[in-house]
């Protein structure tokens, strides 16, 4: 007889049901044994959950930051989770017994090595980086805590200290008869497998959760607005810069915008001259006891002192000092009068008559605060001073003299280095070979004297490549040389006014030369521009292009690789052999950008860029002149992009981009564009689940041919071609992203991307590719992933990693997420590196 057993039944098979038990009984344990609350001591209690409740017109996101606690953050990494598995490791009698034995080891050989103070100096260094990291450790735990959260310990002291912020910040919202009030209740309601076999008195039930409940009532709305100025002439520039006011009647009570009026106030009467004025004179008074719910504003305005009115400053005189912090002891600097302002210099390097276009503050204007921001913002894009400021004296009266109200500008820019020098050398490893570059860049500024900006780059370098003609590794060769000079005027040929200076024009005319051989092909480029920049403000800039001409020149082709070309060309469709014939690409272009965010991309903002480009109008001039191809086309895109600010360090953003080219008349029978003015998706800004260029078009498969240009056939399957580049004349697509702190200099990101390329034409059978409006919206591919980013302040180093959602050019199931294994997922999960992010 065989012996009885709970685990085998009379077919010697495991029961399920007792499996089941014992997984239960193993996960009821664990969770037990893994409760975050055990990390609390006795009488505390975490505080799991705040809610806000009867907020209806306040503004609850300002409500929220005003909670004097904060749970522990959950998403999108469980932080107090986290700290307890940090925790599990951390032994802080072991770290202290540590510390104490290397000070005592570090006292003693210190000791003996006196009187060297080199070699006791160098002791107290490495004692300092020996105990950093265990202080770091015995202060904040270990890396693993550090990076988690420590468990959220509940006061009820600042719980009512919240309670009060919340109604001082209600009245200061116009909700008078506001109430607020607060109530903590020991409630853990998520689901727990150890709520069933413990009490309530355990510590599995000690999470607080808060509920702040706010009455509003009835807000109160301004009724009418008043001004009481003591100065007629003030009152004159108040009354006429009303229509910007930012109070309005019917308006609800605010004193957020009371305190930028204020600012505005004091703003417009700056630069109407009131050099002296500040906000302390500007109040502003309500009155509630007229109406219900209604408050009556009154701006009041007062003098400096009884007597006394407010002054308006006029700039007698403006000194331009171009080399300040520079000193030569019994050398006077020499002086130059150009349109009664000063200029003082040791050696006039910058010529007066430029510099003159750059200043906006005048002798025997009113002094204006705008006017002095605008002069140090057009000094600072000239990129001929290291640092500029401009300061004010006043004009003290003689005996005798009884002039008031006078200054003295006076204008010191320290310059910067005449050159500027950068050497990059590094190597690649690709296809099995090293291959060395070099670049080396150089800036020259202020090279004919009149602040012009010399840019000149030379490139180098040869790097491997899997040959398409040959069975093996080559070396390619890439060669480069670029230019450019930038003026700080527009050079036309008529003469410009003053009126220009305030939009800062620059013209930049550049010029670039690259030379790529390869087996395949020896090729050049030949590029010059044109252009004309100016900004309407600080965020907002034009380029025009009246010049953009690029020269492309392939004089030597493989027979192989062009029969190849003509063969993608007949049974893809790919307009690929484009690019490597003898071309000559003559447009204009213009375009606007508006950017109110900054390098790090730490701001609340917004950005859209438009572009315009229309090429070859004037081919017929010269097309059968010259041996080179000219194409007419026209084309359109715009960007826009929207920069969330949910924490300091956590945003939101979202971007949507665009675009449509297309020929003018049709070359050789078709409508046809140059290669390098197509669209292409995919890429680490892109669609980043898949390679660059390599998403599209529409929902057309391309399959890897056979020498006879049958599909090829592995498994029974045609093979799917994602080498092939996929350009379009239509480009849709959209980006969300959630990007968050993770640790110290660590950030991480959330995505999903869309979007595709489609032709506007049916070519090569491809319909498939063709944009239509019944059928777009289906063609759209989807791809999410994640990505780490390491903030440098000077750098940021971005790695994503996104996978495919949805792929419309996948025959069969369009849904591929199934398809993702961590092991191994060709062509599914495509991994980018880059510098900067993304969008």
């Amino acid at each position: 007889m065989k012996p009885y057993s709970l685990f085998i039944n009379r077919h010697g098979r495991l029961t399920v049901e007792w499996m089941t038990r014992a997984a239960l009984a193993g996960a009821l344990l664990l969770l037990a044994g893994c409760s975050p609350l055990r990390l609390l001591e006795p009488r505390q209690k975490l505080l799991s959950r705040i809610r806000l409740e009867g907020v209806q017109e306040a503004d609850a996101a300002r409500i929220e930051a005003l909670y004097q606690q904060q749970p522990n953050s959950r998403f999108p990494l469980p932080k107090l989770a986290i700290y307890q598995l940090g925790n599990r490791f951390y032994d802080k009698q072991r770290l202290q017994l540590k510390l104490q034995r290397i000070r005592t080891e570090f006292d003693e050989r210190t000791q003996a090595a006196r009187p060297d103070s080199v070699k006791v100096g160098k002791l107290l260094v490495r004692r300092e980086k020996r105990t950093r990291r265990l202080l770091l450790a015995l202060d904040k735990g270990n890396a693993i805590m550090r990076l988690g959260e420590p468990p959220v310990i509940y006061d009820s002291t600042l719980t009512t200290k919240t309670v009060e912020q919340i109604a001082t910040f209600l009245k200061s919202e116009g909700f008078f008869r506001s109430g607020v009030t607060a109530t903590d209740t020991v409630v853990d309601r998520r689901f727990s497998l150890v709520h069933i076999f413990e009490g309530p008195d355990t510590v599995h039930n000690r999470r607080v959760t808060v509920t702040y409940r706010v009455t509003e009532n009835q807000p109160y709305h301004y009724s009418q607005l008043d001004y009481d100025i003591a100065d007629s002439a003030v009152a004159r520039v108040v009354l006429a810069g009303q229509p910007a006011s930012l109070l309005r009647v019917n308006d609800r009570y605010n004193e957020s915008v009371i305190g930028q009026e204020r600012s505005r106030l004091e703003t417009l009467l700056k630069n109407a001259g009131y050099y002296d004025f500040r906000q302390q004179y500007v109040s502003l008074e309500a009155d509630t006891s007229f109406a219900p719910a209604t408050v009556r504003l009154r701006t009041i305005i007062t003098n400096p002192a009884a007597g006394e009115q407010h002054q308006v400053y006029t700039v007698r005189r403006v000194r331009f000092i171009t080399d300040a912090g520079t000193t030569r002891f019994g050398v006077k600097r020499d002086t130059i009068v150009r349109d009664s302002v000063y200029y003082l210099s040791f050696k006039h390097r910058i010529s007066p008559k430029v510099l003159d276009r750059k200043l906006t503050v005048r002798p025997g204007e009113r002094y204006s605060l705008q006017n002095t921001l605008l002069t140090q913002r057009q000094l600072s894009d000239l990129d001929m001073f290291r640092f500029n400021t401009v300061s004010y004296n006043k004009v003290r009266p003689t005996s005798g003299d009884s002039v008031r109200g006078e200054l003295v500008a006076t204008v010191n820019a320290s310059p910067t280095k005449k050159y500027q020098e950068t050497i990059e050398f590094g190597g690649t490893y690709v296809a099995a070979l090293p291959g060395p570059f070099l670049n080396f860049r150089l800036k020259v500024r202020n090279i004919f004297g009149g602040a012009e900006v010399l840019e000149l780059g030379l490139r180098g370098g040869f790097e491997g490549q899997l040959s398409r003609i040959e069975d093996r590794s080559v070396l390619t060769t890439q060669l480069g040389a670029n230019v450019n000079l930038v003026l700080p005027q527009f050079l036309v040929p008529w003469r410009t006014n003053r009126f220009l200076t305030r939009y800062n024009p620059k013209t930049r005319i550049s010029g670039s030369y690259t030379y790529v051989q390869r087996p395949e092909y020896t090729r050049t480029n030949l590029e010059a521009t044109y252009d004309y920049i100016w900004q309407r403000s600080a965020f907002h800039q034009y380029v025009f292009t009246p010049f953009d001409l690029s020269v492309i020149y392939t004089p030597i082709k493989d027979p192989t690789f062009e029969a190849e070309l003509q063969k993608l060309l007949t049974t893809q469709g790919s307009p690929l052999f484009r690019s490597f014939g003898n071309l000559f690409v003559p447009s204009i272009n213009a375009t606007s950008l508006f950017n109110s965010n900054d390098f790090t991309q730490t701001r609340d903002a917004r950005y859209l860029r438009l572009f315009v480009e229309v090429g070859g109008l004037t081919r017929s001039l010269y097309q059968n002149s010259i041996n080179l191809n000219v194409y007419d086309f026209a084309k359109i895109s715009g960007d826009f992009r929207r920069y969330h600010k949910l924490s300091p360090k956590s945003f939101f953003v979202y971007r949507l981009n665009g675009g449509v080219a297309h020929a003018l008349t049709k070359t050789d029978g078709q409508f046809s564009i140059p290669y390098d003015k197509y669209f292409f998706a995919g890429g680490s800004s892109s669609i980043r689940a898949w390679r660059p260029r390599r998403l599209g078009s529409g929902s057309y498969t391309t399959y890897k041919l056979n020498a006879d240009g049958s599909p090829r056939i592995e498994n029974g399957l045609a093979v799917r071609d994602y080498d092939l580049e996929q350009p379009g004349e239509v480009l849709l697509e959209g980006n969300l992203e959630y990007r968050f702190p993770l640790y110290s200099f660590i950030n991480g990101a959330l995505f999903t991307d869309f979007g595709n390329v489609w032709t506007l034409q049916n070519e090569s059978n491809r319909e498939e590719a063709v944009f239509r409006l019944n059928r777009f919206y289906r063609q759209l591919a989807v791809g999410s992933g994640i990505g780490i980013r390491f903030d440098f302040t000077f750098l940021i180093l971005r790695l994503d990693v996104a996978t495919k959602v949805y792929d419309p050019t996948a025959p069969g199931n369009k849904f591929v997420l199934p398809n993702f294994r961590f092991s191994q997922s060709p062509n599914q999960t495509a991994f980018n590196l880059g510098i900067g992010y993304p969008f």
